[in-house]
């Protein structure tokens, strides 16, 4: 059995539970089955858009909420939570919790740009379905769903300064954060996982009132910190392709030896004490 009753899993996708280079999570596979046998909500906390999220949910067979562009939107299952929220926005099959505005006042920030800053920098909006596609890694239909953003405008940095530091006062300047994701930079304005991990704690602790709920967070990368630290767990899964994340002094930490999603099931295996198929 679970040792941790309660637990809430929110995970990134990218270098995490999906595989760095070919996005599969087969690698996980026996770990998400003893999460869901042990009734664990397994959360998504991820850069990916809603159309990229709905495909993906179901190829992992989950049924739980899951939080869009970094921490931007959270969209939940209609009955998923026996009562609503007067913030919850109808959206299909889906409640959404917003956090952000929409995508064209971060293209409209991008674009008045300085000339220096935009000679080094692409976003989404600018490249074509092929050129996105090549750059990721991913089939032109997978790119095409990552286009489909409402909240947020993913930028290439081409620049000398691999920080970006130019980029991060620009936004600043108007009142905007520079996160570093997997491959990409993005901008918020004051949101980020982990506000979207707080807000859904809560609701879980207020579908189960007689329950304390533990949330455990996975990460790899530098727009996990938030999310990170805003757990009761966390959890550093490995990330050959970039520097090593630290979190604030007296956040309980575990580090995965084995990167992506080899070292997201050991990770929680040993934790939760979970019996593996």
């Amino acid at each position: 059995m679970s040792r941790v009753k309660g637990s809430i899993v929110f995970t990134d996708l990218d270098g995490t539970l999906l595989d760095h280079d070919d996005y599969s999570f087969s690698a996980a596979a026996g770990a998400l089955e003893a999460l869901k046998r042990e009734g664990v909500p397994i959360v998504p906390v991820t850069s990916k858009t809603k159309a990229e999220l709905l495909s993906l949910r179901d190829a992992i067979g989950l049924e739980t909420p899951f939080v869009v562009e970094n921490g931007a939107g959270i969209y939940i299952p209609k009955g998923y939570f026996l009562f609503n929220d007067d913030s919850l926005i109808d959206a299909g099959s889906y409640w959404c919790k917003r956090f952000a505005p929409p995508r064209s006042k971060l293209t409209e920030l991008v674009m008045n740009a300085p000339e220096a800053l935009r000679m080094s920098m692409r976003t989404f909006s600018e490249m074509t379905i092929l050129e996105l596609s090549e750059l990721t890694g991913l089939t032109e239909a997978q790119a095409e769903l990552a286009a489909a953003r409402e909240f947020s405008e993913p930028i290439e940095w081409t620049g000398e300064d691999s920080d970006a530091s130019e980029l991060k006062d620009y936004a600043r300047q108007h009142g905007y954060d520079l996160i570093k994701g997997g491959r990409f930079f993005h901008l918020t304005n004051g949101y980020d996982k982990g506000q979207a991990l707080y807000w859904l704690k809560q609701q879980y602790s207020r579908a189960n009132p007689n329950q304390a709920q533990f949330a455990i967070a996975l990460g790899d990368s530098a727009n996990d910190i938030d999310m990170l630290e805003a757990a009761d767990q966390a959890i550093i899964i490995k990330n050959p392709h970039s520097k090593t994340i630290e979190l604030a002094p007296g956040i309980p930490v575990i580090r995965s030896a084995q990167a992506g999603p080899s070292g997201w099931a050991e990770s929680l295996s040993s934790f939760l004490n979970l019996d593996l198929p």
